[in-house]
């Protein structure tokens, strides 16, 4: 009688966990949507693949980094549109001239590398400029706070933050830009500014090459992270 008694508690016990582990484990939708939510590699740190180039200059695979190099060029990831979501960039410049940018919202497949400024939104890469033209502002249209950089050479965190038509930009963990479209941006003064008007509430993400900004030294931006995750 003891043994038996012994191997019926077994029994219930090993049920009774089993029981505890199916309720506790998300499964089906709950699964998928806590997966959905995890941060999501978009550069493979091998190669550019599932990533397209447009334009002059180039982004090269360094190390397991991107790298920027001449330009002005686009590099856009082809697989799909994102939504609302948050982007996240690590990178770092060779100079304080170092020039690049993250497209977000492009509205359709681009033809060129123009089609992104003027139909997408551009988050700065560049610590020279002024608050409408240096990091975290959305190019020209939407100014970003100063002063939230690192030293030159080292890592900074960039997150972009796309909710409906909303833009919020943190760098390091400081908020520089909460940017509205509906609010009145400055007067476009220059061609090579992005045309004003409204885009999608999704689009496609890209990262800009581009030249110096003194054009009197050979400058970089290096990326060694770009993701994505859904909101």
């Amino acid at each position: 009688m003891k043994k038996i008694s012994i191997a019926v508690t077994l029994i219930m016990f090993m049920l009774v966990t089993a029981c505890v582990a199916q309720t506790s484990a998300p499964s089906g939708p709950a699964k998928s949507a806590a997966k959905s939510k995890e941060w999501r590699q978009l550069f493979n740190g091998r190669d550019t693949d599932g990533w397209q180039h447009l334009g002059p200059g180039s982004f090269v695979v360094e190390d397991g980094m991107l790298r920027t190099e001449g330009g002005m060029g686009l590099l856009w990831y082809t697989r799909e549109k994102f939504g609302d979501c948050v982007v996240r960039v690590v990178y770092k410049g060779t100079h304080e001239s170092s020039n690049s940018g993250v497209f977000v919202r492009i509205a359709d497949k681009p033809k060129d590398e123009w089609f992104a400024v003027h139909h997408g939104y551009e988050v700065q890469i560049l610590d020279a400029q002024n608050e409408y033209h240096r990091t975290g502002a959305i190019y020209s249209l939407g100014k970003a706070a100063a002063g939230a950089s690192k030293p030159l050479g080292e890592w900074n965190t960039m997150e972009i933050t796309l909710k409906g038509d909303l833009i919020s930009i943190s760098l390091n963990g400081t908020k520089i830009n909460d940017f509205d479209p509906k609010q009145t941006p400055p007067e476009r003064t220059k061609e090579w500014e992005p045309e004003r008007g409204p885009r999608p509430p999704s689009g496609y993400i890209g990262l800009q090459n581009h030249d110096d900004y003194e054009r009197s030294t050979r400058t970089s931006v290096y990326f060694k992270e770009v993701s994505v995750r859904s909101l």
